[in-house]
């Protein structure tokens, strides 16, 4: 039936999106429109991912659900047909002629042209990755998408859960093929990837049906629909035989591919190690930064941040009584032996930190009309990571809400050491994940109106993370942060990010190995080894990303200094807020733009005040 009736939706969906009158025009022909054709190619790449519509919920308010039993398609055929289409729509984008456009108009093109010529320009390195990583690898992306995005509230939710579980091998059968498409172009993952990959999938397909979170997490779904409690049970009995029959078959075909993986891959980490490593690390490093920074600069701006922090948190250690002659990582050591700072190692501690952070984060959002002149409506919850994968997973994470309001934003917390998780470290990591940084940020840009669709998701890591990281200083410049502990954490964090930019260029440029990268970083981070090991494993699978976050706040800080500086006491910083955020994720050259404009037209507007005034 949903065959059948899938044309019929799709063309329901472009006409409510562009607009009857204009629809045959926008599918079949350029649209008359730029806006109209952006949101043509946006629903056009989108039904090529069931998942992200899954995760989006913008089609169920319309009762279109054709998507919620399939799987997006990975294999590499489907990669390079997606491609060429992008290479279509960038010449069709291209003819738009910018005069015949409004201002916006031409701000959308502008940053979709962005993203669709560097598409187009790193086309060639489209297959340097590791799909199936410790970090975000399929094999636990899987399960983690299903328990997150896969929303069950009746039978039919419940059959569609089956059905994904049921299509899983063909997912990974096309993963595999991208994985044998990759080693034949010698593109394998290092060795501690494959071993913690293997790990983990054993320990994914050895845990009893019922254990499995692809079990537990349908039963949790499904006690809170008003599905009879027989049928309730029918539906687990094919969710386990789907499990057994399809799931853990499919992940024991991945198991003894990565087994004979294993005896090819070896210990290098850095993807200078890569078919063309260098000019692809260079492409990663601008994609993520929005910048051409080389490598050698983001290193040594690195180097240079290290130090100014170390000294302003070695000037708060000895403030408070801590004794810094022995240097900054035996002074930071002090803390992390004082229990004060540590909940319990057992549930009820660990419970006790998702409340505490819930706490931090209603406390902030009563404040943030200080700063804002508008909030975003989604709410914010906090949610453990799933304990099958927190042990190779980062320290948090934020995962954006449905469009249709059902699901809230959510701040994930990795509760695995709890060393790891000071009391001293909490504010920031609230104020960065959730409220004023992601979910504030994040959600802001999905409610805007009136733009392209794409406008509301554009992935500009240096913004984004950015922002997320000038929301730590923020909030502390609030006044959120009077704990001389609490801003011991926020420098801390900051300096966790500028360590990065070092860890990475050293990785991927200055052929550092893996065990020198976590020993520089935990000498000049003070953090838990557990935490350093998996952040430096997150950057060897994630070349140039962990550079984005530095780069975007000193950003973000230098144009509000430039607003202050050249408006005085005319600058406000919920103006300047606001034209931050009021367009979504930019890249950093359109946000100097953005900035620039801003101040101008204050000035203006002060110039005509005072003409009017004389």
């Amino acid at each position: 039936m949903r065959f059948i009736v899938r044309s019929v939706l799709i063309t329901a969906l472009l006409s409510v999106l562009i607009g009857g009158v204009w629809l045959i025009n926008a599918i079949w022909f350029k649209p008359f429109s730029l806006n109209t054709f952006l949101n043509r190619v946006v629903v056009e790449f989108a039904l090529q991912s069931p998942e992200t519509l899954s995760s989006l919920r913008v089609l169920e308010q319309f009762g279109i659900n054709f998507h919620n039993d399939e799987l997006d398609n990975e294999s590499p055929e489907h990669t390079i047909a997606i491609l060429d289409r992008l290479e279509e729509e960038l010449a069709i984008l291209k003819s738009y002629d910018d005069n015949s456009l409004s201002e916006d108009e031409r701000l959308s093109k502008a940053i979709a042209l962005y993203l669709a010529e560097g598409a187009v320009e790193r086309r060639r390195f489209a297959f340097h990755n590791y799909p199936v990583n410790q970090l975000f690898g399929v094999q636990n992306q899987f399960p983690t998408f299903m328990e997150s995005t896969h929303q069950v509230n009746d039978e039919e939710d419940a059959r569609d859960y089956i059905s994904r579980l049921t299509k899983i091998e063909q997912k990974f059968d096309q993963v595999l093929a991208g994985l044998i498409y990759r080693e034949k172009r010698d593109i394998i993952p290092p060795r501690f990837v494959v071993e913690r990959v293997l790990a983990e999938m054993k320990a994914f397909v050895d845990q009893s049906v019922i254990d499995n979170i692809l079990y537990q997490s349908l039963q949790e779904k499904l006690q809170k629909t008003q599905i009879d409690e027989a049928l309730q049970s029918e539906i687990l009995q094919d969710a386990a035989d789907a499990i057994k029959t399809k799931v853990n078959p499919a992940y024991r075909r991945l198991i003894a591919y990565f087994e004979t993986l294993a005896g090819k891959a070896d210990d290098r980490a850095g993807v200078w190690r890569l078919p063309d490593g260098d000019a692809y690390y260079q492409a990663m490093l601008s994609f993520y930064t929005t910048t051409d920074l080389s490598p050698e600069a983001i290193h040594q701006l690195g180097l240079r941040e290290v130090d100014r922090i170390q000294a302003e948190m070695l000037k708060i250690l000895a403030s408070e009584g801590y004794s810094i002659e022995s240097g900054f990582s035996n002074s930071l050591a002090q803390l992390a032996e004082e229990d004060r700072f540590y909940y319990p190692d057992n549930a009820a501690g660990r419970e006790q930190i998702l409340k505490d952070y819930q706490s931090i984060i209603d406390e902030i959002t009563a404040g943030m009309n200080i700063a804002f002149a508008k909030l975003p409506k989604a709410q914010v919850e906090v949610k453990r990571i799933p304990e099958f994968k927190e042990k190779t997973a980062p320290g948090a994470y934020y995962n954006r809400p449905a469009m249709d309001g059902s699901r809230p934003g959510i701040f994930y917390a990795n509760l695995f050491d709890i060393k790891a998780t000071p009391r001293y470290s909490m504010r920031t990591l609230a104020y960065h994940e959730a409220v004023p940084g992601h979910h504030f940020q994040i959600s802001s840009s999905m409610e805007l109106e009136d733009l392209p669709l794409f406008r509301r998701f554009s992935p500009f890591t240096a913004y984004i993370e950015g922002w997320a990281l000038y929301a730590e200083r923020l909030a502390w410049e609030m006044g959120f942060q009077k704990d001389p502990f609490d801003n011991l954490g926020r420098l801390q964090a900051e300096l966790f990010r500028a360590v990065r930019l070092v860890v990475d260029t050293g990785l991927h440029y200055k052929r550092w190995s893996r065990e020198e990268t976590i020993s520089y970083m935990a000498a000049n981070t003070g953090m838990a080894l557990s935490d350093v090991t998996a952040e430096v494993e997150r950057y060897i699978v994630m070349p140039g990303q962990a550079c984005a976050y530095k780069i975007g706040m000193n950003r973000i800080l230098d144009l509000r200094t430039k607003a202050q500086n050249e408006l005085g006491s005319r600058f406000s910083l919920k103006d300047f807020h606001h034209v931050v955020l009021e367009n979504g994720a930019v890249p950093l050259a359109i946000l100097d733009q953005l900035v620039e404009r801003y101040i101008e037209t204050s000035k203006e507007s002060q110039g005509a005040t005072a003409s009017l005034m004389h």
